[in-house]
């Protein structure tokens, strides 16, 4: 299937007439075409088709049936229905009154074609260009972000019922693709365990009935296994996802003993979240726990702008594992903006996305003030509001020494590593430690002297006191009081465009989902924005004029 570009800067005349007797006061649909005018021009996709084939559906109109679609949260089927039904979706979309539309199946064929190699933010890439060209959107203001977790589009299964499903998939495969290879390997209680979809409730027995379950599954499988690497299989079969998807969560939940015998994990002895899978039938799944909030999926992070004299709207959509950190991801949200030319003079985030070094680094580089609060200084002196917290100690940089409130002077500074994080270690003398006559108010350590652990560099140390310093003060938290706005967004999209649980399986599909629910979310605030009528002064109550005038 091949682009031939299409024009559709003119509405047809009849389709005009008809929208504007039907709505006079016009849908977001028809005010977002009156407002931006073609929001999606064929060109922007021409990477995605080939030179040669037979003409294929505009891939704009596509674009923008799909970000209605989310807007409205309509299936494919009644999206499409849309398109032939609908007469201000005909105005969005240049369309004549009679156009038969499309079949609903050319919906996700174009998403697929979205989902590679990340063409999906080019919808909103166009979306944005379209925003600064209207004066809607503009750099160096104000914005905000934070995240929330998506559910994944499978069944969340238990570690028993996993391994039991990811075997059944493989065998499926393997009927489908050698049934003379796999039938002498299928033993005669293997029907009913993996005939059909595995689901399994609690066990009579307790733990060791569902260690030997799980132990009958392993040896099963690696029946399947043996047999596949042998040196007489058919080498493709290896190669199946199926196949290597059961190798993986083989290794994954299970070891050899010192007998040679496969042996259940137990759960201290498993692999972290981040590299198991969830489901064998979307790998990209991991398992997380946030607080008080666990569950299988993604986690998407919604960066939006929020000046006053615009509209509140989405400029960057970043999908990523449930196990990635908020915290990673503030550098490359940062990144990314800066390619769009969108930077913001100040970001708003929360603690996640917040460390002296991300200060330090967004202000370096892309000249912005990075606003969040600093994670406070837990340690015990710090609780108890005593004068011998790590702020109390002054710190000479150029003579790599501290000096306590006593007025002793550290005796060693040297590099240290925690968690894989660059620190300084401080110590001072024993002896002064030891002499000192309110030891008991600095440490609890009955023979060790007092130690502090610095920020490698004096500029990320003093970043990171100021900023403890001023995130206490009342002008800081008036600043930093507009970040809530963000739990707005999250909100509206998952209960208006369902951003919580994906639709799609698969890592990219569901970034293709987010980004165009980010876009519906745009379309939803600019027709609120550009239809919202002055509001009239509200008539006071006689109560409240009496309690005004006695004020």
């Amino acid at each position: 299937m091949s682009l031939r570009p299409e024009s559709h800067q003119r509405i047809p005349v009849r389709t005009v007439r008809t929208a504007r007797a039907a709505c006079p006061r016009g849908t977001p649909a028809m005010l977002i075409r009156d407002r931006l005018d073609v929001l999606f021009e064929d060109e922007e996709f021409a990477g995605l088709y080939p030179s040669d084939g037979r003409p294929g559906l505009s891939p704009g109109q596509l674009a923008l049936v799909s970000v209605l679609q989310f807007a409205e949260n309509l299936s494919d089927r009644a999206a499409a229905d849309a398109v032939r039904t609908r007469i201000d979706w005909k105005y969005a979309l240049g369309l004549e009154l009679d156009d038969p539309g499309f079949d609903y199946s050319v919906l996700c064929e174009f998403r697929a074609r979205l989902a590679e190699d990340g063409a999906g933010d080019r919808l909103l890439e166009a979306m944005l260009d379209r925003l600064v060209e209207a004066g809607l959107l503009k750099a160096g203001g104000r914005q905000r972000t934070d995240a929330t977790h998506v559910l994944a589009a499978v069944r969340f299964l238990s570690r028993l019922e996993l391994v039991g499903e990811t075997l059944r998939a493989a065998l499926e495969k393997l009927a489908e693709a050698a049934p003379d290879w796999l039938a002498p390997l299928i033993g005669p209680e293997w029907g009913k365990r993996y005939g059909r979809k595995v689901e399994i409730g609690k066990l009579p027995g307790g733990k060791p009935a569902v260690t030997e379950r799980a132990e009958q599954t392993g040896r099963d499988g690696q029946t399947i296994l043996t047999a596949a690497w042998a040196a007489s299989a058919p080498p493709h079969l290896r190669l199946l996802p199926q196949v290597e998807i059961l190798r993986q969560v083989w290794v994954h939940h299970y070891y050899w003993d010192a007998r040679g015998r496969l042996r259940w994990r137990d759960g201290h002895a498993l692999p972290p979240a981040s590299l198991r899978f969830d489901s064998p039938y979307d790998t990209d799944v991991h398992y997380c726990v946030k607080r008080d909030t666990a569950w299988s999926g993604y986690r998407v992070h919604l960066t939006e702008s929020c000046d006053e004299e615009r509209p509140e709207l989405v400029v960057h959509v970043a999908t990523t594992h449930s196990t990635v950190q908020d915290v990673e991801m503030t550098a490359i949200i940062h990144d990314d903006l800066a390619e769009r030319e969108l930077l913001p003079r100040e970001h708003v985030v929360d603690s996640g996305y917040v460390t002296a070094a991300h200060i330090e680094r967004a202000h370096r580089i892309h000249g912005i003030t990075l606003l969040g609060p600093v994670v406070a200084d837990n340690s015990r002196q710090a609780r108890a509001g005593s004068d011998f917290a790590k702020s109390a100690f002054p710190i000479d940089w150029d003579r790599r020494q501290a000096t306590c409130p006593q007025g002793a002077v550290s005796r060693e500074w040297r590099p240290l590593r925690i968690s894989g994080h660059d620190y300084i270690q401080v110590k001072f003398a024993k002896a002064d430690c030891l002499a000192c006559p309110v030891r008991p108010q600095c440490t609890t350590s009955a023979t060790r002297p007092r130690a502090l652990a610095l920020l490698p560099t004096r500029e990320l140390h003093e970043i990171q006191m100021r900023n403890r310093l001023e995130q206490t003060t009342a002008e800081w938290q008036r600043r930093y009081a507009i970040r809530a706005g963000i739990e707005a967004t999250l909100s509206q999209n998952i209960r208006a465009h369902g951003l919580r649980r994906s639709r799609y399986r698969g890592l990219a599909k569901t970034h293709v989902q987010h980004v165009l629910t980010a876009l519906a979310c745009n379309i939803a605030r600019i027709a609120d924005w550009v239809n919202t009528a002055p509001t009239a002064r509200r008539r006071s109550s006689h109560f409240r004029a009496l309690c005004t005038a006695a004020a």
